[in-house]
């Protein structure tokens, strides 16, 4: 019995941990396009693209969030 419930809860564990990873790798890469479209988007002279630039600031301000507890997070892992 302890058997089992021990290897249930380290499967568990492990996959709630990769999924964790992905989602961070996918926030990082959401906030690089967001942030190359952004800076295209700000160099051109049409107004409808400084729009879009000042609206992707939405998307961004909580990527660069959760990007900042990713880089504190790992760091705290290492230093533990």
């Amino acid at each position: 019995m302890i058997s089992t419930v021990t290897t249930s809860t380290i499967t568990t564990v492990t996959t709630t941990i990769g999924f964790g990873v992905v989602v961070g790798v996918m926030a990082v890469i959401a906030l690089l396009v967001f942030l190359c479209i952004k800076g295209f988007a700000t160099a051109s002279n049409n107004t409808n693209h400084r729009l879009l630039a000042k609206s992707l600031d939405v998307g961004i301000v909580p990527l660069l969030i959760a990007f900042v507890m990713i880089v504190a997070m790992q760091i705290v892992e290492i230093l533990v």
